[in-house]
């Protein structure tokens, strides 16, 4: 084998990062007001039961985040998914795993600065989308590149902004339905507006899930963690719970606040991106719809900057094993970032994104092909878990049973369930990553075997 193939890299990760620093990685990513830019989506799908999307998807993440926590204890690595599959189930899973959740971080990135964009252009309309978004991609990928630490400082000052705004818009949205009434039925946005349909809310889980998807990066900063795996998985979990709760709160309030029916945000999707701003600036007042808009804007910017970082670890750690071009592992001395890595993530979530900010329909496209990638790359954790626990270490008694077998595969199972449900156009977007990511693959294995045999 070529001893220059295989050694490591130029620098390594440092261990730097706090609980409460990942902690507001985590929601800083997951977004305190996430649901908040694909309301108008959640809420035309659903006739309106965008409050029950939400509890039934923080229930199927919820056993994700379990699976999360057992893995990044047992394989503490920035590769994260990628790692658990190979160590769980073998290195053609471990590929495949990474290379799909690579599709959720390139394109949940894409959409975060595309919810950037339209928070700002709400505000601002004569400025195009597209000229938001792509000063928010190269304002985050610079702090991206000058390391975690300065990252992290900006971070905690956004995400205390951005749970303080929202705390504003519920109590007060809270005070004009007490005091105004609402203007659709009380339980509406958990039941919905006419017949419930159970088919469209599951479609609905699978463009939720995107809220979510955030805890799951913090599994890629355990090389980075001071207080090793534990810390990690506590954080993850915490992350996910305080998510959950403000999001049904948000969609909720937001529901019986809205002046626009269901059916006409069904009828009229450019419509959809500002439904929640609307709702605010009608029910509440159009200053604290500047306040959440720009809250939004920062926000969403930076749980892009988040997503982006957590892609490049994945990037380099799977170069680190030779799986993508060993140049993309190399780690900065001087910051301790992978450098080109961020790069590489960065191109692809600017390109995304300005073509998404170009269409009408950029949102609804990205937003119902995101969640593919991670959820079939779930599927693969939690098949991780049981290779790993109950057949590689063969861990005894019922208990392990239980942990390590059963809440995984109820996991899996409901993650089938959602993944089935999505859209055609999602499904045909992940298809063609996966066909992608076998060309990938093929081209490595001969540029490998070209590499030994020429040693």
């Amino acid at each position: 084998m070529d001893e220059q193939a295989s050694a490591p890299a130029t620098g390594t990760l440092r261990r730097s990062i706090s609980l409460g620093q990942l902690i507001f990685f985590g929601l800083v990513f997951i977004g305190p007001a996430a649901a908040v830019g694909i309301f108008g989506t959640l809420d035309a799908k659903t006739s309106g039961a965008v409050a029950t999307v939400y509890i039934i998807a923080t229930l199927v993440m919820g056993f994700t985040a379990l699976s999360y926590m057992r893995m990044s204890r047992e394989i503490p690595r920035a590769g994260a998914v990628f790692a658990y599959a190979g160590a769980g189930i073998g290195p053609r899973a471990g590929y495949v795993s990474g290379w799909m959740i690579l599709l959720d971080y390139l394109l949940i990135p894409s959409v975060a600065y595309m919810f950037t964009g339209i928070a700002l252009n709400s505000l601002f309309p004569a400025i195009p989308i597209w000229a938001f978004v792509a000063v928010a991609v190269v304002a985050t990928t610079a702090l991206n590149l000058a390391g975690v630490q300065l990252a992290s400082k900006v971070i905690t000052g956004v995400v205390l902004l951005e749970v303080l705004i929202l705390l504003v818009v519920l109590v007060c949205g809270a005070w004009v339905l007490a005091t105004h009434g609402a203007t659709r039925p009380w339980l509406s946005p958990f039941t919905g507006i006419g017949d419930f349909s159970t088919t469209a809310v599951l479609a609905a889980v699978s463009i939720a899930v995107l809220s979510f998807l955030g805890f799951d990066a913090l599994a890629t900063f355990a090389e980075e963690a001071k207080g090793g795996a534990r810390m990690v998985g506590r954080a993850t979990m915490l992350c996910l719970v305080i998510a959950g709760v403000l999001f049904v709160a948000q969609s909720y309030v937001g529901a019986l606040l809205s002046p626009t029916t269901p059916a006409e945000l069904a009828a009229n999707p450019g419509l959809e991106g500002a439904a929640y701003y609307n709702a605010v600036a009608t029910g509440i007042g159009p200053w604290l719809h500047w306040l959440l808009a720009l809250s939004k804007a920062a926000g969403a910017a930076f749980a892009a900057m988040v997503g982006q970082g957590a892609g490049s670890r994945i990037i380099m750690d799977m170069a680190r094993e030779r799986r993508l071009p060993g140049s993309l592992a190399k780690v900065s001395v001087r910051t301790g970032v992978p450098v080109r890595s961020i790069l590489l993530t960065a191109s692809g979530n600017i390109v995304v994104a300005l073509w998404a900010a170009t269409r009408g329909d950029g949102l609804d496209i990205l937003s119902s092909a995101v969640n593919v990638g991670a959820l079939s790359a779930f599927i693969m954790l939690h098949a991780s878990v049981i290779g790993y626990f109950l057949i590689k270490k063969l861990a005894p008694g019922p208990g392990n049973w239980f942990l390590h077998g059963v809440v995984p595969a109820i996991g899996a199972a409901l993650l089938v369930v959602v993944l089935a449900s999505a859209t055609p156009l999602a499904l045909g977007v992940g298809l063609g990553w996966f066909v992608l990511g076998l060309v990938v693959a093929a081209l490595m294995y001969r540029r490998r075997t070209g590499v030994e045999t020429v040693a």
